[in-house]
C-alpha cells in the first residue's frame, strides 16, 4: 500500500509563499489538456484552455462607483513541485485573480511542464477562482512546474456624491443571503453581536447609508487596532481589540444583523469589507470601506490586487464551508520522505 500524505494550507500560511507536502489517493480524470513544455501564453490561448474563466474585465456593474488612475502590477502565481520520492495520482489546486469592477486581469504568460498532463479552472460561488491540475506520475529527484505571469490593472474606488436615495435590499436573492448569515468566524447569530446591533439600531439615521456608516463608526470606535491572532468578530467586540481580520468580520457580523449585505476582500497582507445596497431602481453596488487604517468609507485607496472576494466557500476538498479559498496538495507517495509543493505567489517587478 502507499503511503498517504495531504496538506490544506490555511488563510494565514497563504499570505506569503507556502511548503508543505501532502498526499491521498485521487482518481485524476476529466482534464483532457495536453501538456506544452516552457510555453508562452496569449491571451486567447489562456482563454481556451480554461474555457474563458478569466476574464478581461467585471461582470458585476458598479453603478455608483467610479474608478480612476490605474496601476499594473505583475505577479507570477502557481505551483512548483520537488519531491526525493516516487508519487503518483497528484492533485493539486491554487486560487488565481480574477476580474471585477475595480481590476483587470491578464494572462502574460504560462510556464507548464510536461509532467503536468492536465488542468483546468474551477469558479466558486462567492467569488474565487481556482486553477485544478493533475500529474499521473512524477518520478523521484524530479521538479516539475505550472505557473502562470498575470498583469493585474487595479484602479482606485471612488463613492457616490448621493448616497440619500441607496436602500437596503426588499428581496435578496440567493446569492445575496449568501452575505446575510453566519461564516467561519462571522457569528452574527452571537448574543454579543446582536445587542450590539440593537444599540446602533436605536439611533437616528436620515438614510440606510447612515445607518450602515453609524455600524462602521461604532466597531472604529469600540475596537483597536492591534496585531492579534485570527478569532470570532464577537471576541474582537467583547475584547475591545484586534486585527483588520477581526475588525472587518466585526463589521460584516453587524450589516449583516441590519439587513445589509456584506463580505470580505481578500488582498496580499489585508482585507477589508464590501457593503451592497440598491437604488430607486434596484439596481445593487458593493460599496468598499475601511475597518482598520485611514478612514475610507464608500472608496478604497488600493492598488493591492484583489485575490478573492467572500467569507463562506464551499470547496469539494474540505468537508466543513471555509473562510478563504487556500492552496491544496495531495497524492500517493512510494517512500518515507515527503514531496516539496512549493505554491508560489510573488509581485514581479515591472519592467
Amino acid at each position: 500500500m502507499p503511503n498517504l500524505l495531504k496538506t490544506h494550507l490555511d488563510r494565514r500560511q497563504c499570505q506569503a509563499v507556502l511548503l508543505s507536502a501532502v498526499a491521498s489517493a485521487i482518481c485524476p480524470r476529466a482534464f483532457g489538456q495536453d501538456a506544452a513544455s516552457k510555453k508562452d501564453a496569449d491571451e486567447n490561448d489562456f482563454k481556451l484552455n480554461v474555457r474563458d474563466t478569466v476574464a478581461t474585465e467585471g461582470s458585476l456593474a458598479a453603478t455608483h462607483l467610479t474608478f480612476e488612475s490605474p496601476q499594473v502590477q505583475r505577479w507570477r502565481i502557481g505551483l512548483i513541485l520537488e519531491t526525493p520520492v516516487t508519487c503518483s495520482n497528484v492533485f493539486a489546486t491554487f486560487p488565481v485573480p480574477t476580474a471585477w469592477p475595480e481590476q483587470k486581469v491578464r494572462v502574460l504568460t504560462q510556464n507548464q511542464d510536461p509532467g503536468v498532463t492536465g488542468w483546468k479552472t474551477r469558479d466558486l460561488p462567492g467569488g474565487a477562482k481556482q486553477v485544478l491540475l493533475e500529474m499521473p506520475y512524477v518520478t523521484a529527484g524530479q521538479t516539475v512546474e505550472l505557473t502562470f505571469t498575470f498583469e493585474i490593472e487595479r484602479s482606485r474606488i471612488l463613492g457616490s456624491s448621493d448616497t440619500s436615495q441607496l436602500k437596503l435590499p426588499a428581496r435578496p436573492d440567493k446569492e445575496l443571503k449568501l452575505y446575510l448569515g453566519d461564516s467561519p468566524f462571522i457569528d452574527a447569530s452571537n448574543g454579543t453581536i446582536r445587542k450590539a446591533s440593537q444599540e446602533i439600531a436605536a439611533m437616528k439615521v436620515e438614510s440606510d447609508w447612515q445607518r450602515v456608516e453609524n455600524i462602521y463608526d461604532y466597531v472604529r470606535d469600540h475596537v483597536e487596532y492591534v496585531e492579534s491572532e485570527l478569532d470570532k468578530a464577537s471576541v474582537a467586540l467583547r475584547e475591545g481589540k484586534s486585527d483588520c481580520e477581526g475588525m472587518t468580520s466585526l463589521f460584516i457580523a453587524l450589516c449583516r444583523n441590519a439587513r445589509v449585505p456584506a463580505r470580505m476582500v481578500w488582498i496580499p497582507d489585508h482585507c477589508y469589507p464590501e457593503f451592497y445596497l440598491e437604488d430607486a431602481e434596484g439596481k445593487g453596488t458593493w460599496f468598499p470601506c475601511q475597518a482598520a487604517g485611514t478612514r475610507q468609507f464608500g472608496r478604497m485607496d488600493e492598488y493591492r490586487p484583489v485575490l478573492q472576494k467572500g467569507d463562506r466557500f464551499k470547496v469539494p476538498e474540505d468537508k466543513a464551508p471555509v473562510r478563504y479559498v487556500s492552496e491544496f496538495f495531495r497524492c500517493d507517495k512510494k517512500g518515507k520522505s515527503n514531496p516539496k509543493p512549493k505554491f508560489v505567489r510573488e509581485q514581479l517587478d515591472v519592467e
